[in-house]
């Protein structure tokens, strides 16, 4: 779930970023900028012994799991520039060589060729042995990297290249090996009982200091296989507070802001801000497992008590798409190869009680909680609220404790392709199943999806799953978020990234 929000006023064209002007009132946000002074200056993040300065960048969300690459805080790395895949993504999602040069397949098997000159921070260089370790420690943790739920995945290194074999063939292997949690670090960094990526990745930028939740340190990687970085290094806070975030933008306690709010984006002076149209799906889990919401019946209710046009309007200010399915507007392909369905009927709720939860870490979804527990009571439902930071609610919301939970998802944020995101959030087996769903529909439509080759064939597969899951009420979409990033009038050649894979990358610096 990593990274961000939101909207536009001014019409646009597709695709592309939209910047707005407006004068800035300064009152509302001075008590927030209080939050962050003093965060960077501990770490001398204005300059570096070269003269150059460092990029000081707040993000939303701190570790959740001590920086393992096996977890979401891969994502972190990855905008940082410290550690890389074999493979990388294009904009249109097709995979590109990274650390491996390239790729041949026969059958269920993928033959990698790993990168020459390529040395590792800690001064070690790469070799297959080292991508044979990394990619065999992500395949068999527990639980697996999201990117390979259902995916049975050996790895073998011979000389210079690595054979990657999958229990069936999988048209996605690339794709798949793109994901940040499958990033290829060092021998080092599996000394412990988890992953450690302090000094032991590939990239531009080397990870010198975590501090704990607070805040992290990179500074620039000179022995770089690639193109070196413009910048001398990073230093990042994590700011869960979107006000506080806006405000770091406002006073210049910050170069690069990630995730500001919908509230806080016309406070701010436009020019500072970016527009990006997100893959990412705001939407209601319903428990079906145990609760009300086990009753179809009652699913469908809540489906048809949500209102999400007022949602948009009223909390999104407009800056968001009213979701059709689970697949927005981000993938163009997807609202033309559905077709009408039938919705399941729907029973009088009378006075059900429901539990409905969400985090606080992105501001808007605490309104989103409010506006829906009105809707659904009144529908019939009584509804109790549970608003925590992420960190706080993860375990719960996993282990099915709600009855209801609103989640912001990223739909292609792993490989591209959005198999593996509803495979997770949806699969009878998958990793992220907050609905606890056990479909056998679901399932077999899965299934054809991701055995399916690319191309048109896969993408009307994909459609066909959403329309098993929404067939199911276990999941109802209400809304398509776009992401603002803010970058300061010195920042040049930030990433503005819809997967949220980069962010400082080595064009990137402060004048």
């Amino acid at each position: 779930m990593l990274a961000s929000e939101h909207p536009v006023r001014t019409p646009a064209r597709k695709g592309a970023p939209v910047r707005r002007r407006l004068l800035l009132p300064t009152a509302a946000l001075a008590a927030a900028s209080l939050l962050l002074t003093g965060c960077f200056a501990a770490t001398d993040s204005t300059t570096s012994g070269d003269g150059g300065k460092r990029i000081r960048v707040a993000m939303l969300q701190p570790p959740r799991s001590g920086l393992t690459p096996l977890s979401d805080d891969a994502f972190k790395l990855s905008r940082w520039s410290t550690a890389e895949t074999l493979v990388a993504l294009d904009a249109d999602g097709d995979a590109r060589p990274a650390l491996a040069t390239g790729w041949k397949q026969n059958g269920t098997a993928w033959t990698f060729t790993v990168r020459d000159g390529v040395t590792f921070h800690d001064g070690t260089p790469l070799t297959a042995a080292d991508v044979e370790r990394s990619l065999t420690r992500a395949a068999t943790a527990s639980p697996k990297p999201r990117i390979l739920d259902g995916v049975d995945l050996t790895v073998k290194a011979s000389g210079k290249t690595v054979t990657v074999t999958t229990a069936t063939e999988d048209p996605l292997v690339p794709q798949r090996l793109s994901s940040p949690q499958l990033s290829i670090l060092s021998a080092k960094a599996y000394q412990g009982k988890t992953v450690n990526p302090v000094g032991t990745g590939t990239g531009p930028f080397r990870l010198t200091k975590v501090n704990g939740t607070s805040s992290a340190s990179l500074d620039r990687y000179d022995g770089y296989w690639g193109e070196k970085a413009k910048a001398p290094g990073i230093d990042v806070t994590f700011v869960p507070d979107g006000t506080a975030r806006a405000a770091a933008l406002r006073t210049g306690e910050a170069d690069i802001v990630e995730a500001i709010p919908v509230s806080q984006a016309a406070l701010l002076d436009q020019d500072l801000i970016t527009e990006v149209p997100m893959p990412r799906t705001n939407t209601l889990h319903l428990n079906t497992a145990k609760g009300a919401f086990k009753d179809p019946k009652l699913r469908a209710a809540a489906r048809q008590a949500i209102d999400a046009g007022t949602i948009v309007k009223g909390v999104y200010e407009g800056r968001a798409d009213v979701a059709k399915g689970l697949l927005g507007p981000a993938l163009a392909w997807a609202d033309g190869l559905r077709t009408p369905r039938d919705p399941a009927p729907a029973a009088a709720p009378n006075g059900a009680t429901i539990t409905l939860g969400t985090y606080s870490d992105r501001a808007e979804l605490p309104e989103v909680a409010q506006a829906l527990q009105q809707q659904l009571q009144k529908a019939g439902f009584k509804v109790k609220l549970d608003v925590r930071e992420y960190a706080n609610i993860e375990s719960d919301a996993l282990s099915g404790a709600f009855d209801a939970f609103i989640l912001s998802r990223a739909t292609v944020l792993d490989s591209g392709d959005p198999v593996a995101y509803l495979h997770s959030d949806f699969g009878s087996k998958g990793s992220f199943n907050l609905a606890q769903l056990a479909d056998p529909a679901v399932d077999k439509a899965l299934e054809k999806a991701a055995t399916t080759p690319t191309g048109d064939a896969r993408r009307k597969a994909v459609i066909e799953a959403e329309a098993a899951v929404l067939a199911t009420d276990a999941a109802v979409p209400m809304l398509h978020e776009r992401v603002i990033q803010g970058d300061a009038a010195g920042v040049v050649g930030a990433a503005h990234d819809p997967r949220e894979r980069l962010l400082v990358t080595t064009d990137t610096y402060v004048k």
